[in-house]
C-alpha cells in the first residue's frame, strides 16, 4: 500500500506542474482580490476602543526653542504659516496665541520639511459642547499626511486609537496625559519621514515618538501610511512637505511651535 502511495504522489508531481497550479489558483487570486478592493469601509471598521490607556497626572513641560530651532510661531505673526485655500492665515491671533477660526481651514507651514523634531503647545476651549470627537478637536500632520491627534481628553471617551496623541487611526498612546479643560498640554514630537524607492515603493516606513505634558506616549510608532478617516492606510511616494494644524471646527489654540531638522544634524550627513 505505502509503495502505491509513493506511485501517485510521483505521477501528481509530474502532473500538476506550479505553472498549472498558478492556473487553477490565479481565479480565486483574482476574486479574493478584487472583493477586498471593493469593500465599502466605514469609519468605524477602524476605530479601537482596547486598550484604554491609563490616566495619569502630569504638569506640562514647557520648553523654550534650542539655539538651533527654525520658530514657527512665537505669538508675533503668521510669517512661517499660510492658508491651506492660498493667501494668508485667517485664524484669531490674541496675547500670543493663535486659535482655530472654525470655516477658515487648516493651515500649513511655507516650507516644507523632512525629519524633525516638532514641539509645539495647545488648549482645548474652556467651554465645549459635545463629547467624544466634538470636544477641541483638531490635529498636527507632520509633512500633511500622518496625523497626530489633538482632543480634549480631559474626562472625555472616544475611540482609543483617535484620542489625544494617537497616530490617529493607527497607533493608541501609552497613558492618557491630559491637562484639565482649558489648560496648555505640550507635544514634542520626533518625526522620521518615510524613505521610497525610484518604483514608489517603501524603502523605509515613517516613525514618530510623542511625549505629551513630558511624558513618553509613543516610541518610535511605526507608521502604516497617511491618515485615513474612513478606510486603511496606505503610502504614496512623496518628498518633503509642511506641517499642517487642522481646522476641525472646535476653537483649539497653539502657541510656541518650533521644529528642529534632524535631517541636517552634521553627524546624520
Amino acid at each position: 500500500m505505502e509503495t502505491e502511495k509513493k506511485k501517485m504522489r510521483l505521477v501528481m508531481s509530474k502532473v500538476i506542474t506550479p505553472e498549472l497550479l498558478l492556473l487553477i489558483l490565479l481565479p480565486l487570486i483574482i476574486v479574493q482580490t478584487a472583493c477586498s478592493q471593493s469593500r465599502e469601509w466605514t469609519p468605524e471598521d477602524t476605530e479601537f476602543y482596547e486598550p484604554v490607556p491609563p490616566i495619569i497626572e502630569s504638569s506640562p513641560v514647557f520648553q523654550e526653542p534650542p539655539s538651533d530651532a527654525m520658530v514657527l510661531f512665537d505669538g508675533e505673526g503668521f510669517s512661517a504659516w499660510e492658508s491651506v485655500r492660498g493667501g494668508d492665515v485667517e485664524w484669531e491671533l490674541k496675547d500670543g496665541t493663535m486659535t482655530v477660526k472654525p470655516g477658515a481651514g487648516n493651515i500649513v507651514t511655507k516650507e516644507n520639511f523632512g525629519s524633525v523634531q516638532l514641539y509645539l503647545e495647545w488648549k482645548s476651549p474652556e467651554v465645549i459642547d459635545g463629547d467624544g470627537q466634538g470636544r477641541g478637536n483638531s490635529g498636527v500632520f507632520l509633512q500633511r499626511r500622518y496625523e497626530v491627534q489633538v482632543l480634549d481628553m480631559y474626562e472625555n471617551e472616544t475611540y482609543t486609537n483617535g484620542m489625544a496623541a494617537s497616530i490617529y487611526k493607527q497607533h493608541v498612546p501609552y497613558a492618557n496625559v491630559a491637562s484639565p479643560r482649558g489648560e496648555w498640554n505640550s507635544y514634542n514630537i520626533i518625526f522620521e519621514a518615510p524613505e521610497f524607492r525610484e518604483n514608489g515603493s517603501v524603502e523605509k516606513p515613517a516613525y514618530v515618538t510623542v511625549f505629551w505634558n513630558g511624558v513618553l506616549v509613543q516610541h518610535k510608532a511605526e507608521v502604516q501610511g497617511s491618515t485615513e478617516y474612513i478606510g486603511p492606510p496606505s503610502y504614496t511616494m512623496h518628498g518633503e512637505d509642511g506641517i499642517e494644524l487642522q481646522d476641525h471646527s472646535d476653537r483649539v489654540s497653539f502657541r510656541n511651535i518650533w521644529l528642529r531638522k534632524l535631517d541636517e544634524s552634521p553627524v546624520r550627513q
